[in-house]
């Protein structure tokens, strides 16, 4: 029947309409610092079995085939990719990125949070915050910046050493450490290049950077997006050519039912 086809084609447009705002907030976010890419996984929906595969035919003999049709499709889940973006250098001593697996830990003072986007800076009481005009998010464990340090150098492993006037030696003044997830995927996407723990994820297992599988840091770097702006054309068009069919088989359907209504007439 006709009216399978507009039911199938019309949950096609829902899903490329769907797919079309994933990919729209990914190209919106090509320039946000350590942004990860989503992407939409679809399932086909539920199928009308009018006579299934083995069924005895007139003769006794077993059908190899069978009679469905399915019913459409939608979205399933969608994916965040969480392959690393390429380190941009900008020369800030307290921008940060990642080489390898982590997230940096930030707080509200109430909650944890989890973020690959190491743009710090010190609040006013010295303390290394996640640089955000909303509010500051504390570095977590916290560290404290001396008000005289005339220089911030940051290691590999995450260790933070200042130098203050009087005094040849660097200092160390805290231990910055990473966590990581047997399935970052599962991270819940807060917003503010947050990310949150939730069960799929599992809990975080935190520790020094370089160790147990988590990456090094690189001061005065950032990571970038790991968007690819020619790609998400080439998903845009195939998503916009695939909506424009669905809705050419919604009106091929609706002017077969008007031609039904018409035979009635006659």
């Amino acid at each position: 029947m006709t009216i399978r086809a507009m039911h199938a084609a019309a949950s096609g447009m829902e899903a490329y309409e769907f797919n079309l705002d994933i990919i729209a907030n990914n190209l919106a976010n090509a320039g946000t610092t350590a942004f990860k890419r989503s992407r939409a996984n679809f399932e086909d929906l539920f199928y009308e079995h009018l006579m299934l595969p083995g069924t005895q035919d007139t003769q006794g003999q077993r059908t190899p085939l069978g009679i469905d049709v399915g019913l459409g499709t939608r979205v399933s889940s969608t994916a965040v990719d969480q392959r690393h973006g390429s380190l941009i250098e900008t020369g800030q001593e307290l921008d940060l990125a990642i080489v390898g697996d982590g997230f940096f830990q930030v707080t509200d003072g109430t909650q944890t949070y989890y973020t690959r986007a190491g743009t710090f800076s010190v609040n006013a009481d010295g303390q290394l915050v996640l640089a955000s005009a909303d509010r500051g998010w504390l570095l977590e464990p916290p560290i404290t910046i001396p008000q005289d340090a005339t220089e911030i150098s940051i290691n590999g492993d995450g260790l933070v050493q200042v130098r203050v006037p009087g005094s040849t030696d660097l200092q160390d003044v805290g231990q910055i450490q990473l966590a990581r997830f047997i399935n970052p995927q599962g991270l819940i996407q807060e917003g503010e290049n947050l990310f949150a723990e939730s069960p799929a994820s599992g809990t975080p297992i935190v520790g020094n950077p370089g160790q147990d599988g988590r990456g090094v840091l690189k001061q005065r770097f950032l990571e970038a997006s790991n968007v690819e702006p020619v790609r998400e054309l080439i998903d845009l068009i195939k998503t916009q050519r695939h909506f424009e069919l669905n809705s050419q088989v919604v009106q091929a359907a609706d002017q077969m039912l008007q031609l039904l209504a018409n035979l009635r007439r006659f």
